[in-house]
């Protein structure tokens, strides 16, 4: 009798060691399962923030095309077809390279203000019609109406683009008509027309604002 309790005694502790190793592979199991559901949070996430890097790569490349852009038209050609030109150190100012850039600048420019005269011109001739509707008729006239101020105002500007070039043949061109100070290559660069330095036109300026008040 005794032994036959140790026996069933040992059968009960082999079913606790067994109950606990199953309990043991139960929760490795789970902790596997954590561990693999942990790894697909990571996925979704590393998925998630792909995406986010490609559009700021694009962010990135169109502003290095931008930039790019206003490098160009910085440093490179100008709306008249010709390249700013380069002062070099020690050069004197209004030298002859300077003189024939800016003449060949201001001959582009007339050309091109003429050539739009003509077009305008051109284009008033072939489009000139008696519609019979009023409307259509006083939406042609608005629009003639409109190219003649634009072309009224290039005629001015080919006015100053001459006195410019008779400048030039003096050796008045580049210097303010105001004070007698240098108006400088840049500003003429922007502004071949110009008259006056930048004091000058500021004072000007300052002035047309206080008698308009």
């Amino acid at each position: 009798m005794p032994a036959k309790k140790k026996t069933a005694k040992k059968k009960a502790t082999k079913k606790k060691v067994t109950k606990k190793t199953t309990k043991k592979t139960v929760v490795k199991k789970k902790v596997a399962k954590k561990k693999v559901a942990k790894k697909a949070v990571a996925k979704k996430k590393a998925t998630k923030k792909a995406p986010a890097k490609k559009a700021v790569a694009k962010k990135s490349s169109v502003k290095k095309t931008t930039s790019s852009k206003s490098k160009g038209s910085a440093t490179g050609v100008d709306m008249h077809g010709l390249t700013p030109y380069q002062e070099k150190r020690g050069e004197d100012y209004m030298n002859e390279p300077q003189i024939a850039h800016f003449r060949e600048l201001l001959l582009a420019w007339k050309r091109e203000l003429m050539q739009e005269v003509d077009k305008t011109v051109h284009h008033m001739r072939d489009e000139a019609a008696n519609f019979p509707d009023p409307n259509d008729r006083a939406s042609q006239e608005s629009e003639f109406a409109m190219e003649l101020r634009t072309r009224d105002r290039e005629r001015k500007l080919i006015k100053k683009i001459e006195e410019s070039i008779n400048n030039l043949d003096s050796g008045e061109y580049g210097y303010c008509d105001v004070c007698g100070v240098e108006i400088g290559v840049q500003r003429l660069e922007a502004r071949p027309t110009a008259s006056q330095c930048i004091d000058c036109k500021t004072l000007d300026e300052i002035r047309e604002r206080s008698s308009k008040l």
